[in-house]
């Protein structure tokens, strides 16, 4: 086979699709028989210069596809045979690649780099293949020795990639200054080759993190930052944009090192933004932004208390010219520009950049921004209209409410009528606009409201006429009319100012989503969220109208279910409508369900939308189980133990929706839906409780389900238990050796990681909920059953307690479940409590929290314990 490989990865890529896939078939074979040997002719197949190209190719992606994957589990069985190789093997393969970065074939090269770096991803957190760095550095050559431009090119790459894949504590403080000093050589001005400048450059942008050491010294920071500075001057426009995103990266990690750089940084961004072409200009604005995100960041730190980086203020101090600068980018649209989602030009990033300026200096950027507006929002030409428009719409977040009102107050009629402007993208931006001045300047806690009872009237009469506009114009004057329902959530009594126009606006969105081209520009979709914002929003006086909508929207639902699907295309339309029609009914239920006065609207439709709910489960799409799901959990709380006629038919697509591992968000909502139906049913639900619990456990002992969705199966635990009582007890045996494992795994995590605290946090409100539903299920029979596990308990809660990172709601569900153990447990827990005496500091703690709930739980549960260690 190794004399024929050559062969076989070109038929591998032939248009014969017969011979294609015997080709595949026998490359397969080939590595399930003789993994070794199938590795090194690849590499030798890559290797050689007398090989075709295209084989040498598909010879180098095999070869990094055998080393690294997407999923996990994929990923460690391809290192773990990779370890398992004999070590000659291994060092052929390593010779062979080494050998192909002085090929004079570029694709070749490439794709050497890159199995490298994957290689040595696997083998240098584990002290092998120490003399990679060396050897790589060696290509570079010296003083004395002169390497040809495409081996350095292609070293550089590969230290790059290296870098990209692995970790900056792995490799030695000297091997990080001999990369960064070969790096830093080829990025500089004097090196000939364009295409080592760039790989050059490429390369400090990966090995930046690595850099930390460098970036504290003065010296070697002002060489770094000086040839970074000088290769966004170069000829090659590769090289500039490049080095623009070496200094955005920059910006974000050493921001506090920047003081001394930024007058020349903003020297060579505004030079770039002005005079070089789109890619340059965007990378330059972008340099701004990620400085405004931090800077935006300290101050919420500074809010709050955390922050340890000094703030500069560089946007302010930046501010006179800076501003000015944006304003210039924002008349560069283009003339055909896409208007949907993922167009990206230098005035939108202007724009953004504009917004988080805002955000970073607040009332300061008004009176540089206004002026622009007030002269360019009436020019014939309309590149100055839609520009003042989209200055004044990036400026309504940041600055106060005192400062904005008088503008917007003087402004608003103006933009309505320029939703008539003979220019689409002048319509666009102002529908945009007014659905940020609507987000940001309209609401119950508003000092300065700008809507009132005598512009309503007008504003709505302007966006239901706009919304009959283009797709693009038509979904942003949704968005705006989403934000002006929601301005009205907290609307007191039983009126809202938008009650007299419900009806109309409910109307003309459920004719938006009749359009023929309501597919484009997330029309459709963004009609449909409008509308449920409406509705949740509504209030008693519009709940006929809202009654009235669900069998509008079941016949639409109905209506999917009858479509003709010849194409992928048709089963994605047929998917979307559904995942929305269930998402708008989970609404309406929700809304109806909550009051007694409105939830008759929902008990007598609620057969045909069950049957309608399980028809659409026979969809593939997991969006529509997930969204079908969350319908029926909303009914089965407002119909509640008349929910119970559905579960015999409904329960096998309960136990699907638990056993799908591989699209976890249907298994997290389905356990979310066992919580629901068990609220709704108490007792009723037990004949189905058996399968649910094995098929939770099941969930909870396996490996390939997300690990998101375990804390809502424990958090689940309790609602069956509170549900069932004492016939709990059966799986007692099962649940707290769970349990007691998950929270030993959760007290032993040393985590320096956000995320890792996030979950970590979530995992233990998941098991207090799981011990506080099993302590109430027990209370009035078999409390006894749980006098095992309690020091257990009161131990895992002691470990919360000292934990610095543990969160509000852990600390609420911990004391709680406190207060449970003693009031399930009685006399029998006091010995328990007088020994774990750190109960008292914990509760006296949160007895003067300024958290009100907190505070009457820790109350409720200090007099709990009192009580029965008196009674001890």
């Amino acid at each position: 086979m190794a004399q024929e490989v050559t062969q076989v990865l070109l038929n591998a890529q032939s248009a014969d699709g017969v011979v294609r896939k015997l080709a595949e078939d026998s490359l397969k074979q080939f590595q399930e028989q003789n993994l070794a040997g199938f590795l090194i002719s690849l590499s030798h197949e890559l290797a050689n210069s007398e090989k075709p190209p295209d084989s040498r190719k598909l010879a180098g992606l095999i070869l990094k596809n055998s080393l690294d994957a997407k999923e996990a589990a994929r990923k460690q069985e391809l290192v773990g045979r990779w370890v398992s190789l004999d070590p000659t093997v291994k060092t052929q393969i390593k010779s062979a690649l080494s050998q192909t970065l002085s090929s004079v074939v570029p694709d070749a090269r490439h794709t050497s780099a890159q199995v490298i770096a994957k290689i040595a991803a696997i083998e240098l957190p584990q002290g092998e293949w120490p003399e990679l760095v060396g050897s790589l550095l060696a290509n570079m050559g010296g003083p004395q020795v002169e390497q040809p431009a495409h081996l350095k090119q292609a070293t550089l790459e590969t230290l790059g990639y290296v870098c990209e894949e692995v970790s900056a504590e792995i490799l030695a403080q000297e091997q990080v200054n001999a990369i960064l000093t070969a790096v830093v050589q080829g990025m500089n001005a004097s090196e000939t080759s364009n295409d080592v400048r760039l790989a050059a450059t490429n390369a400090l942008y990966n090995a930046l993190d690595f850099a930390q050491t460098n970036f504290e010294n003065d010296m070697e920071r002002d060489y770094i930052m000086r040839v970074v500075c000088e290769a966004t001057l170069s000829t090659d426009s590769r090289v500039r944009q490049a080095a623009f995103e070496c200094l955005v990266s920059i910006g974000s990690t050493y921001y506090e090192k920047l003081a001394p750089y930024m007058q020349d940084i903003f020297a060579i961004t505004s030079k770039a933004v002005k005079e070089d072409e789109e890619p340059v200009a965007l990378q330059a604005v972008e340099f701004w932004s990620s400085i405004c995100d931090e800077e935006i960041e300290i101050q919420e730190e500074d809010f709050t208390g955390d922050s340890e980086v000094p703030y500069f203020q560089f946007i302010k101090q930046a501010l006179p010219a800076l501003v000015p600068m944006l304003l210039e980018t924002l008349t560069k649209q283009d003339e055909d520009q896409d208007q949907e989602e993922g167009a990206w030009n230098l005035a939108m990033a202007g724009g953004t950049c504009l917004g988080l300026v805002a955000r970073a200096v607040g009332d300061d950027v008004v009176p540089l921004v206004m002026p622009y507006v007030q002269e360019n929002v009436s020019k014939p030409d309309w590149r100055c209209r839609e520009a003042a428009t989209y200055a004044f719409g990036s400026i309504l977040e940041g600055p106060s409410l005192a400062k904005l009102a008088p503008l917007v107050n003087v402004a608003l009629n103006f933009m309505l009528s320029a939703m008539t402007d003979e220019n689409t993208h002048v319509k666009d931006t102002t529908a945009w606009t007014l659905g940020r001045i609507f987000e940001f300047l309209h609401g119950p806690n508003v000092q300065f409201p700008v809507i009132t009872q005598e512009n309503l009237p007008l504003i709505l009469a302007v966006l239901l006429e706009s919304i009959k506009d283009t797709p693009n114009v038509a979904e942003k004057v949704c968005g705006a009319i989403y934000f002006l329902a929601q301005g009205y959530e907290e609307s007191t009594g039983a009126l809202s100012p938008l009650s007299p126009f419900f009806q109309n606006i409910v109307q003309a969105l459920l004719a938006t989503t009749d359009r023929e081209d309501a597919g484009d520009s997330r029309l459709r979709t963004s009609a449909y969220e409008t509308l449920n914002e409406v509705v949740r929003i509504s209030t008693q006086d519009t709940a006929a109208i809202v009654i009235q909508l669900v069998p509008v929207i079941m016949q639409k639902l109905n209506h999917t279910l009858e479509m003709t699907v010849l194409s992928s295309d048709d089963r994605e339309k047929q998917s979307e409508l559904q995942a929305l029609l269930c998402g708008v009914l989970q609404v309406i239920i929700q809304k109806l369900g909550a009051s007694d006065a409105t939830k008759f609207g929902i008990v007598q439709y609620a057969d045909q939308m069950m049957t309608l709910f399980l028809r659409v489960f026979a969809c593939r799409s997991a969006t529509v189980h997930e969204e079908a799901m969350l319908a029926i959990g909303a009914l089965a709380y407002s119909t509640g133990a008349e929910f119970g006629k559905y579960m015999t038919e409904f329960y096998r697509f309960l136990e699907m929706g638990l056993q799908n591992f591989e699209e976890y968000q249907v298994c997290a909502v389905t356990v979310g839906v066992v919580g629901d139906i068990c609220r709704a049913l108490d007792d009723k639900v037990l004949p189905f409780c058996d399968g649910i619990m094995t098929q939770l456990l099941k969930d909870l002992s396996s490996n390939q389900l997300h690990r998101s969705v375990k804390p809502p199966i424990f958090s689940c635990f309790g609602d069956i238990a509170l549900a069932i009582g004492e016939h709990f007890e059966k799986y007692l045996i099962y649940a707290m050796p769970m349990l007691q494992g998950a929270a030993e795994l959760s007290a032993q995590q040393v985590i320096r990681d956000d995320e890792l605290i996030d979950y970590n946090n979530q995992l233990r409100s998941g098991i207090f909920e799981a011990y506080s539903g099993i302590f109430q299920g027990f209370k009035s029979n078999k409390a006894e059953l749980m006098i095992p596990y309690a020091g257990h308990i009161l131990q895992f809660i002691e470990t919360v307690y000292q934990d610095k990172d543990r969160d509000d709601s852990v600390m609420k569900a911990a004391i709680g479940v406190m207060g449970d153990l003693a009031d399930t447990l009685g006399p029998s827990a006091a010995p328990l409590f007088k020994q774990a005496v750190f109960y008292k500091d914990f509760l006296d703690e949160s007895t003067s929290s300024d958290d009100q709930q907190l505070k009457e739980t820790a109350e409720w549960a200090l007099s709990t314990i009192n009580r029965i260690t008196n009674m001890g």
